[in-house]
């Protein structure tokens, strides 16, 4: 590998890092968001009219840059799957939210990253080094003791229902599409493959939600839930879907998905700016255990033996050589 092959993938690397944080961030807004909207409109019109939206907001660019071309019937089943994930996951979430509390599905949406890596290390042979194994479940461990707020008794009454399974079952889904996208990615522009996971996902949702649609009352929606629905298809669908995607293939879907830790940190950051209660001092240990699992598994070589590091590289490009 040349020198300035080196330096040019070291900044696709830093951009991906850049990236995921303006993406975690972007996700961490769509939770109070999808609370605060999900019961004015039923779930699945819901997931319908955001990648649809989303689709359309996007396919003008797509048309300009690389063209629209109907895929062949293998890259269909390439981004139907994929958008399966996203449809599983969302529509999870907006229905879990309905009868599940905030701090239920914060709680479930911590195991992300733990179910990616499993998902990577059967699919794409990635091994993780023993501080990255530690670092998976410290990083659920800060992630839950944050969302608690640092109170144990919280935790322990902790209350679980059908909602939750849901979300969960969504959850399983979201740990798939991380490793499903570098599986599936055969070479083609990440935004081309954006919009085609986008528009099958909305094919999907369609065929879902079709008999719902025509029990919408449309002018009976409040302006406020329309304005959602458009922040959420542009903001934490379109821009998150693309560096998702884009990410996984450049620094890994298991890294990516380590980012989610991030997510009750800002969480509680966006609801401090909001006006609401500053959370319990107890929860610093925890934003600590956070950051601290989330820069092993980012920086893996600063923390691994030599040998398990000569490990890892092997097996990546043993999995980039297929």
């Amino acid at each position: 590998m040349s020198h300035e092959t080196t330096i040019a993938k070291a900044g696709r690397v830093r951009r991906g890092h850049l990236l995921m944080l303006m993406a975690t961030g972007l996700v961490a807004t769509s939770f109070p968001l999808g609370a605060a909207i999900t019961n004015e409109m039923d779930s699945l019109v819901l997931t319908f009219l955001r990648f649809a939206l989303a689709a359309l907001l996007f396919a003008p660019f797509v048309a300009w840059r690389y063209g629209i071309a109907m895929p062949s019937i293998q890259d269909l089943a390439r981004y139907s799957i994929l958008s399966a994930c996203l449809v599983g996951f969302f529509w999870g979430m907006f229905t879990a939210l309905q009868t599940a509390s905030a701090l239920n599905t914060a709680t479930i949406f911590a195991l992300t990253p733990v179910i990616t890596a499993g998902v990577s290390a059967l699919l794409l042979k990635e091994r993780l080094n023993k501080a990255s194994q530690i670092a998976l479940p410290a990083g659920i461990i800060g992630a839950v003791w944050v969302i608690f707020r640092g109170d144990p008794a919280a935790l322990l009454s902790l209350n679980l229902g059908w909602g939750d399974g849901i979300f969960f079952m969504g959850t399983i889904a979201m740990g798939f599409y991380g490793p499903l996208v570098k599986y599936f990615h055969r070479g083609e522009p990440m935004g081309q493959m954006t919009f085609w996971t986008l528009v099958s996902g909305a094919v999907w949702l369609l065929i879902l939600s079709a008999p719902r649609l025509l029990e919408v009352e449309w002018s009976a929606v409040p302006i406020t839930v329309y304005g959602g629905i458009a922040y959420l298809s542009v903001f934490t669908t379109l821009v998150t879907f693309f560096v998702f995607q884009w990410s996984a293939t450049v620094i890994g879907p298991t890294k990516v998905m380590s980012y989610t830790y991030l997510n009750p940190a800002l969480v509680i950051l966006i609801a401090i700016v909001l006006g609401q209660e500053v959370p319990p001092l107890a929860i610093i240990s925890g934003l600590l255990l956070i950051f601290a699992a989330t820069l092993i598994l980012q920086r893996p070589r600063l923390f691994s033996h030599p040998l398990e590091d000569k490990h890892e590289v092997l097996a990546v490009k043993t999995c980039a050589s297929k």
